[in-house]
Order: structure tokens, then C-alpha cells, then sequence
């Protein structure tokens, strides 16, 4: 059994179409986005609530713990301040 073609037919060319060329528009420009002072601000803003918004609540019992042993003269020694020394490397870096 033979089909034959009904009108002009073309077989799919791996899907180019014939004729085009493969690049639009011949030019190199690329898009650019620019905003305003006004913007830049709000978006700080925004970036500045969030981090507020995502950070843990204060335990109010901890700071006062906290401020009593500062104030506490035999606290503060080399071992405490390399602790903290430490700490606030690791969290600088990390």
C-alpha cells in the first residue's frame, strides 16, 4: 500500500525551520534594570524587618543572669574572655 502526499508537504528538519536565521533581533544588548534611591531604601527596610521578624524571642531571666554575672568582679578571668574570645571567632567565621 503507497500514501501519497495531499498538497505541499515538508518533512520536519530537526526542528529548525528553513529560512530563519539563528539569531533574533542582531543585536548584543543585554536587558538592564535600574532602580531608584527610594526603592534601594525600601528594600534595605524590608531586609531589616524580616531579619527582626526571624530572630528568637528575649529570655528576660537570661539577660538579668547574664548582666548579674558581668557585674560579678571574679567573673571576667582569662578563662571567660577566651571563651568569648573563641565564640565570637567561631561565629564570625562560620
Amino acid at each position: 500500500m503507497t500514501v501519497n502526499r495531499i498538497g505541499h508537504v515538508e518533512p520536519i528538519l530537526s526542528g529548525k525551520r528553513p529560512g530563519k536565521s539563528e539569531q533574533v533581533g542582531g543585536n548584543d544588548k543585554t536587558d538592564t534594570i535600574n532602580l531608584s534611591k527610594n526603592a534601594m531604601e525600601q528594600a534595605e527596610r524590608y531586609q531589616v524587618l524580616e531579619l527582626i521578624r526571624s530572630a528568637p524571642e528575649l529570655d528576660e531571666a537570661r539577660i538579668v543572669e547574664l548582666r548579674q554575672r558581668i557585674e560579678d568582679p571574679s567573673y571576667i578571668n582569662d578563662k571567660v574572655i577566651n571563651a568569648t574570645a573563641e565564640n565570637i571567632i567561631n561565629a564570625w567565621f562560620a
